[in-house]
């Protein structure tokens, strides 16, 4: 089979076929060759290759561009990179400066490049551009894409899969509000953070500290993080720019710095470069209070939980890109996650023995839709069972997992393929928020945990289905997460847990 000599030719190992064409990619791996039968991908190890567009196989350096916010390019990135380097018997070279930021290479055993990563540190808004544009292969980002983004996306490239489907959540961050050491405020709720950063709590004594005026910090509004705040945290309409007290930063560490430093200052910054600052725990009118501890922000449960999502462009990556991204989802990779200060997504398990504050938060809460004969239910259900830290949330009056929820199902399904429930029973357990009749949400809550344990069941389709028991349950609003006065509280409500028994 011979086609109209061109730049390179391909040929079966045993001689029997012949393809030439113009070669249009080489990844490491597969050949990308336009031909007179059209774009066809081969495997490089079925075939020979002979001509002027060969690429060198032994020498083939992998590229790629990446872009993005610059908390998560600088603070965790790199450490991935070497991580990922190691395991492949490789180092990660000294970065070297560039036009658009640093370029870090993977080397070889023998001295040769093996990959190459070019790194722009920028905002999620900026990573975002550049991966719509063509001129990023992965975007790391703090926020999901914006609707504006994704129908940017569909334009572009209308057959491939949508911007929701092209990514994948590499680990976690938490956005914290920070005061200095000597500051006597131990914890704050939303609503004052809101009224702090808009000017209508100017003092300290307002939230029963000194009687001094407030200095307010913040990230530059086009970081991820800073857009996080302003879209959960602030009043729809109202801006912080108003506001005279107000210094931005265009790094997170620099804002915890200067914020450290005076006694009189808050901040919102990242929990992983929070520094010399303190973090307040989010104190609740109903009576919750949540600190970004790990396991809070793994299930989401913290209310300022900040997934870092890295978008993939609508085209095949190199081969060792690849890899790359499949390591990000191994247990070292995890490993270097946590020793990066962010948190990672390993599942951890709870005992309902640890978490009284829970119950006693659902009996407090409880309305008269509640029966208490519910909560007896609840406790005898789930009273010998641990909660494993992958939560899966909805939007309002949907059974659609949201895109950190789709990466844990991912993990979960991995975890249950490993026989690491293999004897056990997992009980995936649907809560909702308070708004509408209860009988209702106790029907949507049901309906969501079966949604899950469906996702979980086609996702693991190489486990063993009687190795482990996979069972639903719902308990509707008995038992919130936060307070329902705002829609981030009611959102946090609305969630699938899982229980190990």
């Amino acid at each position: 089979m011979t086609a109209i000599a061109q730049d390179v030719q391909l040929r079966s190992l045993d001689g029997s076929v012949t393809l030439e064409g113009n070669l249009m990619a080489f990844d490491g791996a597969y050949y990308r060759l336009d031909s007179i039968y059209g774009p066809l991908t081969i495997a490089a190890e079925g075939v020979q290759c002979a001509g002027p567009g060969c690429p060198d196989l032994e020498r083939f350096v992998a590229e790629a561009r990446i872009a993005g916010e610059a908390t998560v390019v600088e603070g965790l990135l790199p450490a991935l990179l070497a991580g990922f380097a190691e395991s492949r018997g490789m180092v990660l070279a000294t970065p070297e400066i560039t036009d658009n930021g640093l370029s870090y290479a993977l080397i070889r055993a023998d001295g040769s490049p093996a990959a190459r990563f070019d790194i722009a540190a920028g905002t999620s808004d900026t990573g975002m551009l550049a991966l719509l544009n063509g001129e990023a292969d992965l975007a790391i980002s703090l926020r999901e894409a914006s609707e504006a983004e994704r129908r940017a996306d569909r334009a572009a490239a209308p057959d491939d899969p949508a911007l929701i489907r092209r990514v994948r959540v590499i680990g976690l961050e938490a956005l914290v509000p920070v005061v200095a050491a000597q500051n006597p405020i131990n914890a704050i709720s939303l609503p004052q953070l809101a009224q702090v950063f808009t000017g209508e709590i100017d003092n300290w004594q307002a939230l029963g500290g000194p009687d001094a005026p407030i200095a307010l910090h913040l990230l530059d509004a086009d970081l991820g993080l800073a857009q996080v705040f302003e879209t959960r945290i602030l009043p729809p309409g109202i801006s912080t720019l108003g506001t005279e007290a107000l210094t931005r930063h265009a790094s997170a560490r620099d804002l915890a710095s200067a914020v450290a430093r005076d006694a009189y200052a808050i901040g919102i910054t990242a929990q992983s470069a929070r520094g010399p600052a303190q973090s307040l725990p989010l104190a609740g009118s109903c009576g919750f209070s949540q600190a970004a501890d790990a396991n809070a922000v793994k299930a989401e449960d913290y209310p300022l939980t900040a997934p870092v999502y890295l978008y993939l462009a609508p085209r095949r990556l190199p081969q060792l890109v690849r890899d790359f991204l499949i390591w990000t989802e191994s247990e070292a990779a995890e490993r270097t996650v946590a020793a990066a200060g962010f948190v990672n997504q390993s599942l951890t398990r709870t005992p309902m023995a640890l978490q009284g504050s829970r119950i006693a938060n659902a009996i407090t809460a409880a309305g008269d839709e509640v029966p208490l004969a519910e909560l007896q239910r609840l406790v005898a259900t789930l009273g010998q069972a641990e909660r494993l830290s992958s939560t899966f949330r909805f939007d309002d009056g949907s059974i659609d997992l949201d895109a950190q929820s789709r990466a844990s199902v991912a993990r979960l399904a991995a975890a249950i393929e490993r026989g690491a429930f293999d004897g056990r029973r997992l009980v995936f357990v649907g809560f909702s928020d308070g708004e509408g009749q209860a009988e209702l949400n106790l029907r949507l809550s049901l309906r969501r945990a079966e949604t899950v344990r469906n996702a979980i069941q086609a996702a693991a389709e190489a486990a063993e289905p009687d190795r482990v028991t996979l069972d639903i349950d719902a308990f509707g609003e008995a038992m919130p997460m936060a307070c329902e006065d705002s829609d981030w509280g009611r959102a946090v409500n609305r969630r699938v847990e899982v229980w190990l028994e």
